[in-house]
């Protein structure tokens, strides 16, 4: 299968049968919803969190918010007093008693529900992911879905336990639910441009924010804070954010990587501020049918700003785009397709329009098994840039790479896996010296 590309096509095309990227199987009674009011859970109460109740409660009229919890009180008050503002009592009702604030306040929150949603920072991912499906309840969560190689494990693992509980699983991966990216997708299945053998996919953009020290915050407080710095919590932004365009690779070619090599770095954002993650990337990423995926990541302003993919097929390109762009030309640069950007309903909505869809009428969905190899394949290149090395899948697999600690263990004066010097700074993975396998 490595050197056979006939046999890697026969893959794509058979997993393109797959309703949104994820396994979407026939409707049946017994697995449908019988309550009249499902009960929804938030784990993590920041914008993303905010942002994806409202979208649960759009996607089913009787739907009911009825728990939250997060690390921080003020982000649960924040949150909870925007969504009143949009929608009554029948449909928010989160007394005090539902308000769980701290770590592991995660399991109050998901106990009092049918459907949960997890978007707290990434890092706390797997271990509830793994005690909502262990409860039997459904889940959507934000990508990605840990941040190293146990967590990712631990989530493949729980995402077999729910397929085998008929528990339905969304990934916040929204291109597979957005349809400018699933109308091209099915126009390469069809051979349009052929086998897909290279292409460029990018997430260059000028960063995001920065929350200053404050005094009277302790160490544990202030990287909760600035999650994003720091890659037990986060991942590090080839993870975070890039993780959408390595997914439409590993999507549109139909594979996983084989291995990857590349270099990154810390140029514009170096301060205090800034944690131990680089400002960019770039890496190769090598997978089993021969193609080869060219990867971008940049955080510095004043820079060119690209959030796209590309791809090279035998007889053709494909480009495409979160914002709706996407055009598939032949090797005459003849066009093939061409969507019509405002025919583009928001993926967001989309996702959660098709889990309580697939929970009210017996169909199925499960994106946690490539929620996290695609999270993987992040995190292998996130391992090639920090390393300088070339590393395999198996090599990365077959380790037991883990920096972050069980929740439940964590209190605000923890000391994190990660700590600054008596300076404040914090220590950079330098090329040719780190090492992870």
């Amino acid at each position: 299968m490595k050197n056979n590309k006939k046999v890697s096509r026969r893959h794509f095309v058979k997993d393109s049968s797959l309703i949104a990227g994820g396994v979407l199987l026939a409707p049946s009674l017994l697995m449908a919803s019988t309550k009249s009011t499902l009960k929804l859970a938030v784990i993590g109460c920041g914008g993303r969190g905010t942002g994806a109740v409202v979208q649960a409660l759009k996607a089913d009229k009787d739907v009911k918010l009825v728990a939250m919890s997060d690390a921080f009180k003020d982000r649960l008050d924040k949150s909870l007093t925007s969504l009143s503002k949009i929608f009554d009592t029948s449909r928010i009702d989160v007394p005090a008693t539902k308000q769980f604030i701290g770590f592991g306040s995660y399991k109050k929150a998901i106990d009092e529900a049918d459907v949960v949603i997890l978007t707290t920072p990434p890092g706390f991912r797997p271990q509830h992911f793994e005690y909502a499906i262990s409860q039997g309840k459904h889940v959507f969560m934000e990508k990605p879905v840990a941040t190293d190689v146990v967590g990712v494990k631990k989530v493949l693992a729980a995402a077999k336990m729910a397929k085998e509980k008929k528990l339905n699983v969304v990934v916040g991966l929204q291109r597979r639910y957005q349809r400018s990216y699933l109308e091209a997708y099915e126009t390469i299945k069809k051979g349009a441009i052929g086998d897909i053998i290279s292409g460029q996919v990018y997430w260059n953009s000028g960063g995001v924010w920065v929350k200053p020290r404050q005094e009277s915050w302790s160490e544990m407080t202030y990287q909760m804070r600035n999650w994003y710095y720091f890659n037990w919590i986060c991942g590090d932004h080839i993870l975070e954010q890039h993780i959408h365009n390595i997914d439409v690779a590993n999507w549109f070619i139909g594979e996983f990587p084989l291995k990857a090599q590349g270099m990154g770095g810390r140029q514009v954002r170096t301060g205090k501020d800034h944690g131990e993650i680089f400002d960019h990337h770039f890496v190769e990423f090598e997978y089993p049918g021969g193609a080869v995926i060219s990867s971008q990541c940049r955080h510095q302003r004043n820079c060119l700003t690209r959030v796209a993919e590309i791809f090279q097929g035998t007889n053709g390109t494909a480009s495409l785009s979160g914002s709706g762009h996407a055009v598939l030309t032949s090797r005459k640069n003849h066009v093939i397709y061409d969507h019509n950007r405002e025919n583009n309903p928001s993926p967001y909505q989309t996702e959660h329009d098709q889990l309580f869809k697939a929970i009210r009428t017996g169909a199925y969905i499960n994106n946690g098994d490539y929620g996290a190899k695609s999270t993987m394949s992040a995190i292998l290149g996130r391992m090639a840039t920090y390393s300088g090395k070339q590393i395999t899948w198996e090599q990365a697999m077959n380790s037991n790479y883990q920096i972050v600690p069980d929740e439940d263990t964590l209190s605000w004066e923890s000391i994190p896996p990660t700590t600054c010097d008596e300076n404040g700074n914090y220590p950079i993975p330098t090329p040719g010296k780190t090492n992870f396998i």
